[in-house]
């Protein structure tokens, strides 16, 4: 009988030639593989992109960098006759009426801080609650319904907010009109100069509330479910999860919007408080922006205004700066990566 060897299949035939990735032209292949995609191949390729967002390019470059080079008002003795650049060079003077202990920069400045804190304190994690309320609800159609209702007062505007809360809060308002039926003492709180910083923290807090919680709800659908499940297998309490599981996961997102908030740290409503500061006073309603308009446009010191806003603005820059580089020390993404 006759022997019959056996032998292993032959592999693939492989036509002769460079490895695969690194086809001459291939896209992808790098370097080493073939040619680069030059500058002038992707604006041929990507010009309708770009046609479809130079609208949107030249509307920040006309009303956001343009106007950047009228900060040079802050180092002029500006009068607004002889323009911008036949107004007089005074240097660094108008910056000395700030740093020498101006009464009423200082004033600003303080009220522009306290504002801050209790914006962050009470304004900032007001939609990650609300947010976490909403995603409880086990309805879908109960959630939707709420929303929408949340969602309305971030589209009125800060004249028609202020006018609510008067009808609702002030001396002939809703609730003194209450009050009075009830033969009850009334309480004044619109014009009340002691609660005037707890009034427009909680006319932000309604207004802006809602819409926030758009960011926050679209992070928690993103949290596997199944984290959940296991920690409340293991004997987790509801309240144990949302600590160790949902606000883990909601940890990104949270620092990238406290990261840009400090970019308008201090900008704390400008339309908002010059409708009611005339009820109050200046005492505890002027503001760095209110502070601005009042002694700029109103007072005519241009100079020593602008001067305010640069400072404003590089102050803003530097806490989002420091505040990104310590969000990657501990080892987040930021709002860039460095």
């Amino acid at each position: 009988m006759t022997n019959i060897k056996l032998s292993a299949p032959p592999g693939p035939v492989r036509a002769p030639g460079p490895p695969p990735g690194k086809i001459s032209g291939e896209r992808g292949a790098g370097p080493a593989g073939g040619h680069k995609r030059t500058f002038r191949s992707r604006l041929r390729t990507d010009w309708p992109l770009l046609l479809l967002a130079a609208p949107g390019i030249l509307l920040v470059l006309a009303f956001h960098y343009v106007p950047l080079l009228g900060n040079v008002i802050a180092f002029k003795d500006y009068q607004p006759f002889i323009g911008i650049w036949e107004s007089p060079w005074v240097g660094f003077e108008n910056f000395k009426v700030l740093f020498n202990g101006d009464a009423a920069f200082l004033r600003a400045l303080g009220n522009t801080l306290i504002i801050l804190l209790l914006q962050v304190v009470l304004v900032f994690p007001a939609p990650i609650a609300l947010a976490l309320l909403l995603n409880s609800l086990m309805s879908n159609h109960i959630k939707q319904w709420v929303q929408s209702i949340l969602y309305l007062p971030h589209f009125m505007s800060w004249v028609i907010v202020v006018a609510i809360f008067q009808q609702m809060l002030g001396g002939g308002g809703l609730l003194n009109a209450m009050l009075r039926s009830a033969d009850l003492a009334t309480v004044s709180i619109i014009g009340n100069p002691d609660l005037f910083k707890a009034l427009i923290t909680s006319q932000v807090i309604w207004k802006d509330t809602g819409w926030a919680t758009i960011l926050f709800l679209a992070a928690l659908a993103g949290i596997d479910q199944s984290l959940h499940e296991a920690a409340a297998v293991d004997g987790a309490s509801p309240w144990r999860r949302i600590w160790h599981v949902t606000l883990p996961g909601l940890r990104g997102l949270i620092i990238l919007l406290l990261i840009l908030r400090l970019g308008d740290a201090l900008t704390v409503g400008f339309e908002q408080i010059i409708l009611q500061q005339q009820h109050v006073g200046l005492e505890v309603s002027e503001v760095l922006d209110t502070y601005v308009f009042n002694n700029g446009v109103i007072g005519g010191a241009w100079g020593v205004s602008t001067a305010v806003g640069l400072v404003k603005g590089v102050v803003g820059l530097a806490l989002v700066l420091g505040a990104n580089k310590l969000a990657h020390i501990f080892g987040e993404r930021g709002v860039y990566q460095s």
